[in-house]
C-alpha cells in the first residue's frame, strides 16, 4: 500500500465516502443543510404523548416520517435505517444487502417503557409488582416484546438489512456514543481488521419516562414558549438542554481502498481522542481536565496542532455547567485563539440527540467543510460575559474550513473528540 496514505505511525488513513442524516429538521443531507445554514429550528411542542403537568413540553422529535407510535428501539432502528441507506448509497460501496465491512452502532440504553409495562400489568393476577412484571415479560407470550428491548436488537436488524460482516457492535457511552462508534470504526480500519466500516449513531427515545427522568435531574430547559427559542448554548440565560431525536451514519474506508475503486472521498477522520472521568454520574469534572485531554489526544492522534483547527463543532448542550466547562476546556487547548476561533452548537437547532449526537454532528461537520459555511448558534441574544467565544451567533458564516474538531462530552464522564478534515489529507510532514 502506498506510504502516501499512511499516517506518521504507519496506519492507514481513514476516508469518509458516505454520509447520512435524519433529524427533526428532516431526512437527508440536503434538507438538514438548508435548515441548518438558514438558522432554522426543529424544536417544537411534543404531540406524541400528553405533557400536561410536565415542566418541559418541547423536544426535537422526528414525527413526520413514520406512522407511530413506536417504542424507542423501534424508532431508533427506523432512523438508523434511513441514515445508513443514504450513506451507503452515496458511497457506492455496497450492493444491496451486502456491505463489505463491519457495523459499529451507538444505540440508546433500552428498557421497557410505560405502554409495555401497562400491557404486562394487565395480565398479572393479584398485586402488580416488579417481580410480577418480570415473570410476565419472561413468558413466551411476550417474546416479540422481549426481543424488541434487547440491547443488541437494533444493531442486529441493521446488520441483517445491510449485510454487514462480522458480529455487529452495539455501544452506549451516553452523549459521546455516536462519536465513539466512529472511533471504533477508525480503529478497526487502522488495525487492518476491515477495509470498510458502517458507523451509526441513532436515538429515537423521546418518550414520557425519559423526559421526566431528565427533568428530575434538572437537566432540561423549561422555556417552552416559543419552543424554537429554548436551546441557548453559551448564552447567559441558558437553562438546560432540549431532547432531540435523529441518526447519523458514515461509511468509512481505508483511503487507498477508496481510491482504488474510484470513490469520491468526502473527508478524513484524522484523529480520535477519548478520556473517561469518574467525577460524577451526570456532572462533568469542573476543572475540565478529561475534556481537555480528549481534545489534545485527538489532535495528537491526527498529528495536528491547535493552530491547524479552523472550527469547533461544540458539544454545546445549553446547560449552565456543561457550556462553561466546554468553554474553559477549549480555552485551555487553544489559548488566546479561542476569542476568534469559530465554535458553534448544532444543538441550538436540533436539540440534543443524545446517543446519536456525536455521529449527527460529525456528518454536519463534514457538510460544513464541503459547503464552506459554518452553521450558527441560534438564540444567542444574551451573551454570557464569562464565556468569551466566537459562537457564530444567530447567522451562518461563510468560511474556508478544512479541519474541524467535534466535541462529545457525555453523562458519567464519557468524553470523545474527533478531528475531521477535508480530503485529500496529506500533511506536508507526511507526504
Amino acid at each position: 500500500m502506498s506510504a502516501r496514505h499512511r499516517d506518521a505511525r504507519g496506519r492507514p488513513v481513514v476516508a469518509v465516502t458516505g454520509l447520512g442524516i435524519v433529524t427533526s429538521l428532516g431526512q437527508g443531507k440536503q434538507a438538514n443543510w438548508e435548515a441548518l445554514s438558514a438558522g432554522r429550528s426543529g424544536i417544537h411542542a411534543i404531540e406524541r404523548f400528553p405533557t400536561e403537568g410536565l415542566r418541559t413540553t418541547i423536544a426535537g422529535t422526528v414525527d413526520t416520517l413514520f406512522d407511530g407510535p413506536f417504542a424507542a428501539p423501534e424508532l431508533s432502528e427506523k432512523l438508523a435505517t434511513l441514515a445508513a441507506q443514504e450513506a451507503i448509497d452515496q458511497s457506492g460501496l455496497a450492493a444491496p444487502g451486502d456491505f463489505p465491512g463491519e457495523l459499529f452502532m451507538a444505540v440508546p440504553p433500552v428498557e421497557m417503557e410505560w405502554p409495555q409495562k401497562q400491557e404486562l400489568a394487565a395480565t398479572i393476577e393479584g398485586e402488580v409488582d416488579y417481580d410480577g412484571l418480570l415473570r410476565a415479560a419472561a413468558s413466551q407470550r411476550y417474546r416479540a416484546m422481549h426481543e424488541m428491548f434487547l440491547f443488541g436488537a437494533v444493531a442486529d436488524h441493521i446488520a441483517e438489512r445491510f449485510g454487514t460482516k462480522g458480529s455487529p457492535i452495539s455501544l452506549s457511552t451516553a452523549c459521546s456514543s455516536g462519536a465513539t462508534a466512529i472511533q471504533m470504526g477508525v480503529e478497526a480500519i487502522r488495525r487492518g481488521e476491515t477495509q470498510a466500516a458502517l458507523c451509526i449513531g441513532t436515538d429515537g427515545s423521546v418518550h414520557a419516562e425519559a423526559l421526566i427522568r431528565f427533568s428530575l435531574l434538572s437537566a432540561l430547559s423549561t422555556r417552552n414558549d416559543p419552543p424554537e427559542a429554548a436551546a441557548r448554548p453559551f448564552s447567559k440565560d441558558r437553562d438546560g438542554f432540549v431532547m432531540g431525536e435523529g441518526a447519523g451514519a458514515l461509511v468509512l474506508e481505508d483511503y487507498d481502498h477508496a481510491l482504488a475503486r474510484g470513490a469520491t472521498i468526502l473527508g478524513v477522520v484524522a484523529g480520535c481522542g477519548e478520556r473517561g472521568d469518574g467525577f460524577h454520574r451526570t456532572r462533568s469534572s469542573p476543572d475540565g481536565k478529561p475534556a481537555i485531554l480528549a481534545m489534545q489526544d485527538a489532535l495528537e492522534d491526527a498529528g495536528l496542532k491547535p493552530d491547524d483547527v479552523d472550527y469547533i463543532n461544540a458539544h454545546g448542550t445549553s446547560t449552565p455547567e456543561n457550556d462553561k466547562m466546554e468553554a474553559m476546556s477549549c480555552a485551555a487547548v487553544f489559548g488566546e485563539r479561542m476569542a476568534r476561533l469559530p465554535i458553534s452548537s448544532n444543538k441550538s437547532m436540533i436539540g440534543h440527540t443524545l446517543t446519536a449526537a456525536g455521529a449527527v454532528e460529525a456528518v454536519i461537520s463534514f457538510m460544513t467543510i464541503a459547503n464552506g459555511v459554518i452553521p450558527p448558534t441560534i438564540n444567542h441574544a444574551n451573551p454570557d460575559p464569562a464565556i468569551m467565544l466566537d459562537v457564530v451567533p444567530n447567522t451562518a458564516r461563510q468560511a474556508q474550513v478544512r479541519t474541524v474538531i467535534s466535541n462529545s462530552f457525555g453523562f458519567g464522564g464519557q468524553n470523545t473528540c474527533l478531528v475531521l478534515t477535508a480530503a485529500p489529507f496529506v500533511p506536508e510532514s507526511r507526504a
